[in-house]
C-alpha cells in the first residue's frame, strides 16, 4: 500500500432501514444517509432516530471513515479496504459522500475489522 490512509472508527450505534417513500425526515441532526430509487428509500441514520414507520430495518451497525477529502481520481480504496474485510468474515455496508467513504460493520464484528486493518497497514486514528 502506498501512503497509509488513516481510518477513524465512529461510537454511532447505526440502523439500516427501509421506509415508505413520502416519509418525514429529519436529517439534520446526527449521522444520516439517504438512498432513493425507483424501487425504494432507504435511510441509515443512529439507531435511536431510526423513523417509526420502517419497512424493514437491521440494527447493529457500527461505521468507520476514511480521514480526510478523496479526490474523485483515486481508485481501488474501498476494493482494498473491503478485501481486507472479506477475508476476515467480515461483512460491509458502505456509502461515500462528496468528501470521503464510511464503511458500516456490525458492531460485534468492530475488533475484528480495527485489527485486520492495522494489520494491513491502515492507522487507525
Amino acid at each position: 500500500m502506498e501512503k497509509s490512509l488513516e481510518l477513524k472508527f465512529l461510537d454511532n450505534r447505526l440502523t439500516v432501514c427501509k421506509v415508505e417513500k413520502g416519509t418525514m425526515l429529519d436529517y439534520t441532526d446526527g449521522l444520516f444517509f439517504i438512498g432513493n430509487t425507483d424501487e425504494e428509500l432507504s435511510v441509515v441514520c443512529e439507531t435511536e432516530k431510526t423513523p417509526a414507520d420502517t419497512i424493514e430495518r437491521e440494527d447493529g451497525w457500527t461505521a468507520f471513515r476514511v480521514e480526510g477529502v478523496l479526490d474523485f481520481s483515486l481508485t481501488g480504496i474501498l476494493s482494498k479496504l473491503t478485501t481486507v474485510l472479506a477475508e476476515k468474515e467480515i461483512g460491509v455496508f458502505a456509502v461515500s459522500t462528496y468528501n470521503t467513504d464510511y464503511v458500516l460493520i456490525k458492531e460485534k464484528d468492530r475488533q475484528a475489522a480495527e485489527k485486520a486493518l492495522a494489520d494491513a497497514g491502515y492507522t487507525i486514528v
